[in-house]
């Protein structure tokens, strides 16, 4: 699944970037193999306490009290029809579930939520086998757990297989989960529906009963009864298609691969497709409304190389015989991997070359990325339950890092990658954060795991152990890995254990040591009896929250470490400040680099402190090489002045993705109190010389975020003399932007930020040409292409009028473009008129002009304006009941509206409010732990305030 952390500023991916607009198997397994998979508690009949079972729906007990179902019955095999009525909008189905008993029971315990059962029975392999009809089944259903049990009149005997039929039927639903309805308005402005699937994690159970967890993996063979106007599409390939009378089609599709329930898609729809072959043989689809096909042929091209690099990569070819690739036009995340049948939200994957810019054009090409990456980690080795969804999560989002380099390296997406770590050591740098690996039970927890730190800490700490074992033996551990536990489940250690004996296996050498680059003898394994050296490193890392803080201090030859863990908005004066720390220590590979020398050094600290030496005399160490750790480093002493100096005489002499991280830990550590503020300052001195566009961008991102910050509160004096100090010291990289779409892919994001910046700032010569552009453009009737890249910002000036802001809104409807709409529904709500602001929610409350699947990001942009951040939060705390109608209240919407409307206060009593409107809903039965992680960021935020306000008036006073 694709999300995006971007969203909440801190990737299934988000569907909006603060940055760049709105996005945000086969054989049946012998018995005992497929038993011994299942380690769940098992109860086979009913107790002689009726009173230890809960309460069925019609009053009986329910014989089964655990959320995770028993381990006594396996699905082997799913036969499913459905046929959806898209002018009804509800569907008629029926299912026959061929079952394996491992232990004698009296009953079968399945999942189902918000499905009328109208029939269920169930037949013996004898039965079966003799056309003998099945015995019927009384049927008990407990909705507080989301199950149904099927009651059956004997014991089922162990061993034996047994074919449960079940009769159901249910509405279309409404939001966007399970089986739901989605509508799309054509060019002649007609309204058409179709009908789509969305699973994970746990709403297969919304489209039929099921064994809703990821460890019964089964079969499918699926049927789908249509109009002939319609096209259906599922996992697989039609086989074949019978008419029926009345016109209806039906059509019948290839059983599928051994694969959990949550990856089964089907959808009906009209709409239209483009295709081609990799070298392989699969014939890849993409596909897309009839008006917008002529956007869908980037994302054939992306596909068919990433899907070639992939089998290659892996050394396993796609297990499909085709892919399809489909842009939903409602959809809640940014894409889903369904094997064979990926979903899309339009922005993930069309590309329209009038509209969409260079930002869009990198995140079309990652969240392809990262789903056919899930076709091999998630799909054809699925985690055993959603404690490890990281495994998945974490795995896709390393993978664009590698196969979007390789396939598209003009992309430059290494340096893209720094932020994917960089955005959630924000989240994880507070005592809120969460092991990677944590327990979760409920449907609620379980959509909770879908955050950053599953898809963003797990891809960096990859990328960390990838860096540390080396790419080659790195990459023999995963195809170890995939190969090991295809078509099964696997859990944290498997890993491990794979990772570690890629060397065993392919390199031992006499001696017991494994090299990761016979080049490079320092960056070595030794590995002895159990080889638990990668283990015991990576579970410091997935098993304990936060991040560590790696303090450095050079004393002549010798360099003096010492780790901590790194704590934002608890400062080291703070009485519970050494509680925090306790009990906290990790395994890091370090590498450093030094003033004197190229070479890269390595070192595993293992210990809370440590002490290296140094060969020669250097004037500067630069710790954390390439940002591939993920750790903060702290320079006491002099290390700091030391390397601000360079940067100021020579910052080549650091590599570019190194001024980035320094960049980056400097400014966290004044947020954390270990440096001054002014320290961190001084050092964006250096960026008017700076050449390389990401290390530019992230030193500007934090002068403007302190910018927005003071606005929002309304601190004049410092935001002026901020505005004023942006203007000053960039104007000349600023001047030389062309209001084009020409350069590398850095030179135009770099364009579009600083344009942005610029206009934002009400710079003169900025707003005159954004305003000479849309003026022509509205002149053109909207006809007139301005380059993608500066497209926002001419939209946002011209939605500055009434006239300017009504012709958006207009045009916004009209457009067939998701990429462009994104762009005109940001502009519009960077307007100054709190009418219009509301008019603008209230749209996306209904729902017909904009989209309810945008409403989060929407919320989120309003209240990011200091005319809306008032807005937008009263409307979250007056209409909560509405929402939770429209979205689940784990859902990453729910989420984002919650963060995206509260976490940029910094006051005490706007701390007050959120604080009791969150203790009404924990009453009301809803908790969240985006509660908890929203208390502490305001709470950092009023300290940041507090510690670092005078520093900043007093440094741009001297600075300006």
């Amino acid at each position: 699944m694709f999300h995006s952390s971007a969203m909440v500023n801190s990737h299934r991916k988000p569907m909006f970037n603060i940055h760049t607009g709105f996005y945000c198997l086969a054989a049946i397994l012998l018995q005992i193999c497929v038993c011994s998979q299942f380690s769940v508690p098992s109860s086979h009949h009913f107790t002689e306490d009726p009173g230890a079972f809960p309460v069925a729906s019609n009053g009986e007990p329910f014989p089964w009290q655990e959320l995770r179902l028993p381990n006594v019955v396996i699905p082997l095999h799913y036969d499913l029809f459905v046929h959806p009525n898209l002018t009804s909008l509800d569907f008629v189905a029926s299912e026959k579930i061929e079952v394996l008993v491992s232990n004698a029971t009296q009953f079968i315990i399945l999942h189902s939520k918000d499905l009328e059962i109208t029939n269920a029975t169930l037949q013996s392999e004898e039965d079966s086998r003799y056309m003998k009809s099945g015995k019927e089944l009384k049927v008990l259903s407990y909705p507080a757990h989301q199950q149904i049990a099927l009651l059956v009149p004997e014991k089922l005997t162990p061993h034996l297989k047994y074919y449960v039929a079940i009769d159901f039927q249910a509405k279309l639903a409404d939001g966007f989960k399970g089986f739901y309805k989605s509508t799309y308005r054509t060019l002649g402005g007609e309204t058409r529906i179709l009908a789509v699937t969305d699973f994970e994690p746990t709403q297969a159970r919304m489209a039929f009963p099921c064994f809703d967890e990821p460890l019964f993996k089964a079969n499918f063979s699926i049927k789908i009864r249509r109009e002939s106007r319609h096209t259906a599409l599922s996992n697989m390939p039609k086989v074949k298609t019978i008419e029926l009378e009345g016109g209806l089609l039906e059509d019948h599709f290839e059983t599928t691969v051994k694969m959990s329930t949550y990856l089964v898609a089907y959808i009906v729809c009209d709409f239209h497709s483009v295709s081609g072959i990799t070298s392989s043989g699969v014939k890849v689809s993409i596909y897309a409304s009839p008006d917008k096909r002529n956007q869908t042929h980037y994302a054939l091209q992306a596909s068919l190389k990433l899907l070639d690099f992939y089998e290659k990569y892996f050394d396993i070819n796609y297990p499909l015989p085709k892919l399809d690739l489909i842009a939903i036009p409602d959809f809640a995340s940014g894409a889903m991997e369904n094997w064979g049948l990926i979903t899309y939200r339009e922005t993930s994957l069309l590309f329209d070359p009038k509209t969409s810019s260079a930002s869009d054009k990198l995140w079309v090409t990652k969240v392809i990325a990262h789903e056919l990456a899930h076709q091999w980690f998630g799909n054809l080795v699925t985690m055993e339950w959603w404690n490890d969804i990281w495994l998945n999560e974490g795995f896709a989002n390393y993978m664009e890092l590698i196969a979007v380099n390789a396939t598209y390296p003009e992309l430059q997406f290494d340096d893209h990658f720094l932020n994917v770590c960089f955005e959630v050591i924000t989240k994880d740098s507070l005592n809120s954060s969460r092991p990677i690996s944590k327990p979760a039970e409920t449907p609620t927890q379980i959509q909770e795991m879908f955050d950053e730190v599953s898809y963003n800490k797990g891809a960096c700490i990859l990328n960390m152990l990838k860096d540390f074992l080396g790419e080659e033996k790195f990459q023999e551990g995963i195809i170890q890995y995939l190969k090991k536990f295809s078509y099964r489940n696997a859990k944290n250690d498997d890993l491990w254990s794979s990772l570690s004996n890629s060397c065993l296996e392919s390199d031992f050498t006499s001696g017991g040591v494994c090299h990761s680059d016979p080049k490079m003898t320092s960056n070595m394994l030794t590995f002895l009896g159990e080889n638990a050296e990668v283990k015991e490193m990576m579970t410091t890392w997935t098993l304990q929250k936060g991040i560590p803080l790696l303090v450095v201090k050079q004393d002549g030859h010798s360099l003096r470490l010492q780790q901590e863990r790194f704590l934002q908005g608890v400062f080291q004066e703070d009485p519970e400040w050494r509680a925090l720390q306790e009990r906290y220590l990790w395994h890091i590979p370090l590498t450093y680099s030094t003033s004197s020398s190229n070479v890269i050094h390595r070192h595993i600290l293992k210990s809370k402190t440590d002490t290296l030496d140094l060969p020669e005399k250097t004037s500067w160490v630069k710790f954390n090489v390439d940002s591939n750790g993920y750790y903060i480093v702290h320079y006491e002493g002099h290390g700091w002045d030391q390397l601000i100096t360079q940067l100021n005489q020579n910052h080549t002499l650091l590599r570019p993705k190194d001024r980035i991280g320094l960049i980056h830990d400097v400014f966290q550590l004044a947020g954390a109190g270990r440096l001054t503020l002014d320290k961190a300052l001084d050092m964006t001195h250096y960026l008017q010389h700076e050449t390389s566009s990401p290390a530019l961008l992230k030193g500007l991102s934090y002068l403007e975020l302190f910018y927005h910050m003071m606005d929002r509160r309304n601190i004049s004096d410092i935001s002026e003399n901020l505005k004023r100090y942006l203007l000053q010291y960039f104007k000349p990289v600023i001047d030389r932007q062309s209001w084009s779409d020409e350069g590398s892919v850095w030179d135009r994001m770099l364009r579009s930020a600083l344009l942005k910046l610029a206009c934002d700032l009400n710079h003169a010569p900025c707003i005159q040409k954004a305003a000479e552009l849309f003026s022509q453009w509205m002149e053109s009737s909207g006809k007139l292409n301005i380059p993608t890249d500066v497209l926002k910002i001419v939209y946002s000036v011209g939605a500055q009028t009434t006239t300017g802001w009504n012709y958006l809104l207009e045009q916004y409807e009209l457009s067939m473009s998701s990429a462009e709409k994104n762009k005109i529904l940001y502009a519009l709500s960077t307007s100054k008129h709190q009418e219009k602001l509301q008019k603008l929610i209230e749209l996306g409350m209904e729902g017909k002009v904009i989209k309810t699947q945008d409403l989060a990001a929407l919320l989120h942009a309003i209240a990011r304006r200091p005319k809306g951040q008032q807005l937008a939060w009263d409307f979250v705390r007056e209409n909560w009941t509405h929402l939770l109608k429209k979205f689940d209240l784990g859902s990453f919407a729910i989420r984002i509206i919650i963060s995206g409307t509260t976490s940029h206060f910094s006051s005490k009593d706007k701390l007050q409010e959120v604080k009791l409107f969150f203790e009404s809903l924990e009453a009301q039965g809803s908790h969240l732990d985006i509660f908890q992680i929203v208390l502490e960021t305001i709470t950092k935020n009023i300290k940041w305030l507090e510690k670092n306000l005078p520093t900043l008036r007093m440094w741009l006073l001297v600075n300006t």
